[in-house]
């Protein structure tokens, strides 16, 4: 067993998913190399290398996860973001070798101050949490123009479909049919039930807003460990475009407020509300939000972790085949959105919803 511990869906290091790179492995993708630093994240095996004295970035996916025309499409949008100045990876080589998938980019230019940081940690301050609210609302001006369609069926995407939709139900039917894996591993959960009872009356909050979205590409992860930092406190680089898809720009910001500013790993689920308020007021002041979209940020907090959700319960229950990762896919799935109809998830969605009145008042 491996000595390398990656992050898991808790507070304890586990064994990762798949084994880590090794130096003979990366010498055979960029050439002569070696690891100088193992990424924990468990849903792929990725490191810094050092070829040559520069720096690059190694990531590897087994196929069933990614292949080449999986990640041309992130590839193509990270492409097209760099065409237009946002501070992201250069992408360098992508390739295959037997059941794994592998892709090259430079390194990014910043300090990685959150690497060791498990997902979903919150900022060091609400001065960070500000300059990624500024650096999102420039990416997503940057990814203006971008019109690929939505991605490729595959697992680990972060999708705005279901909940995007006039008829959510049926939609979810077909987002299950067409991932036959999720559809195994929801087999022992009420999922229709749950669904009906704890996410269909926040869609129904939302509904009304939804005609006034923009599509856009987006980063669907962002949160402060897929950061680069300069010595100033902003942000330098962005990373790991592994989750991004076609959404809406509120979706991703309501998704960088829930996924940095609610600490999921902590009993009570607490709130960093400054965090919040600095985030949201940030990104405000780079793209001011229109009218709809800020109706809709109350309303969209609740479901944004929704798509995710089953994505990883059908990676979990067919890929790395793990029941207690796919129990614990379903509990996010449901248990994010009860908490969010409860008393400090509506609290956390007033806020947002007043701060975003106010800008417009």
């Amino acid at each position: 067993m491996s000595s390398h511990l990656s992050h898991g869906l808790g507070n304890d290091p586990v064994q990762p998913d798949w084994p880590p790179l090794t130096d003979t492995e990366v010498t055979d993708i960029v050439g002569p190399a070696r690891v100088v630093w193992r990424s924990p994240r468990p849903l792929s095996a990725a490191a810094v290398v050092e070829r040559s004295n520069r720096r690059l970035f190694v990531k590897r996916h087994h196929t069933s996860v990614r292949t080449p025309e999986g990640l041309a499409e992130e590839h193509a949008f990270l492409r097209h973001l760099r065409r237009h100045g946002a501070p992201v990876v250069e992408v360098l080589d992508a390739t295959t070798r037997g059941e794994w998938t592998y892709e090259v980019h430079s390194a990014g230019v910043g300090t990685d101050l959150y690497r060791d940081a498990l997902s979903w940690s919150p900022f060091r301050s609400p001065a960070h949490a500000r300059a990624a609210g500024e650096a999102l609302a420039r990416l997503h001006l940057a990814a203006e123009g971008f019109d690929a369609p939505r991605r490729q069926v595959q697992p680990l995407v972060a999708s705005f479909t279901v909940f995007a939709s006039d008829d959510p139900q049926a939609e979810l039917e077909r987002y299950v049919e067409d991932r036959p894996q999720l559809a195994k591993g929801l087999a022992d959960f009420p999922w229709r039930e749950d669904t009906r009872r704890a996410l269909l009356p926040l869609y129904d909050e939302l509904a009304p807003h939804l005609p006034g979205l923009t599509p856009l590409w987006t980063h669907n992860d962002w949160h402060a460990s897929n950061l680069l930092w300069n010595e100033d406190g902003s942000v330098a680089t962005a990373l790991d475009f592994g989750m991004s898809d076609r959404t809406t720009a509120v979706h991703d910001l309501a998704t960088a407020i829930e996924r940095n500013t609610v600490q999921w790993l902590q009993p009570g689920f607490p709130v960093r509300e400054p965090d919040a308020l600095a985030l949201l007021d940030g990104y405000r002041s780079v793209r001011p939000l229109r009218p709809t979209e800020s109706k809709a940020l109350p309303a969209l907090l609740p479901l944004v972790h929704a798509e995710f959700a089953l994505s990883e319960l059908g990676y979990f229950h067919g890929v790395t085949r793990s029941a207690e990762n796919t129990r614990l896919a379903y509990e996010y799935y449901v248990g994010h959105a009860e908490w969010f109809a409860g008393e400090s998830g509506r609290r956390l969605r007033d806020l947002c919803g007043v701060s975003g009145a106010a800008a417009h008042g």
